[in-house]
């Protein structure tokens, strides 16, 4: 499973409780790429780490191949395809998102590409270029509720799934 969108749009939340109700091994890119240093180099721009792709997919690469992986980032385009079985981009109103970004100290150009991103759909718009188009759904990320229907959404696909592949 794979779970993307702009930052703030509540991947990790959803990840790490998905991983949780569903028995499954929670990985978020950005954290394993901070306690890996799977850096190539510093964006000063956004002040932020430029990621290692080629690193990441070394460092995943077993793991994905276990099965029973949720993957959270905010890309997607590097991912080899065969790794994902659906691929969820989590969308949220701007006003939220403002809100969110700003609360984390998001400033300036990072705040407002951010916002343009998901005004774009440009990480939906990714995702349907990386991936089969019926395997990837958009689903709305505002409020605690649209949450507990994702996550009841995505367990009954993983249910579902799992009938038909085991």
């Amino acid at each position: 499973v794979l779970s993307l969108g702009t930052p703030g749009v509540g991947k990790t939340t959803l990840g790490k409780e998905l991983a949780s109700r569903a028995g499954m091994t929670y990985i978020n890119v950005g954290d394993m790429a901070k306690e890996g240093e799977l850096y190539d180099g510093f964006d000063e721009e956004y002040d932020c780490p430029i990621l290692d792709e080629d690193r990441v997919i070394d460092e995943l690469e077993d793991k994905m191949s276990e099965g029973g992986v949720i993957v959270d980032y905010h890309g997607c385009d590097f991912f080899p395809e065969r790794w994902f079985h659906i691929v969820f981009v989590l969308r949220t109103e701007n006003s939220f998102l403002y809100d969110r970004l700003e609360s984390r100290g998001y400033k300036g150009k990072k705040l407002q590409d951010n916002i343009q991103c998901e005004i774009f759909q440009t990480l939906y718009e990714e995702a349907v270029l990386s991936y089969q188009e019926e395997i990837v759904h958009q689903l709305p990320s505002n409020t605690p509720e649209d949450l507990e229907r994702n996550l009841d959404q995505i367990m009954q696909w993983i249910e579902q799934w799992m009938k038909d592949n085991n």
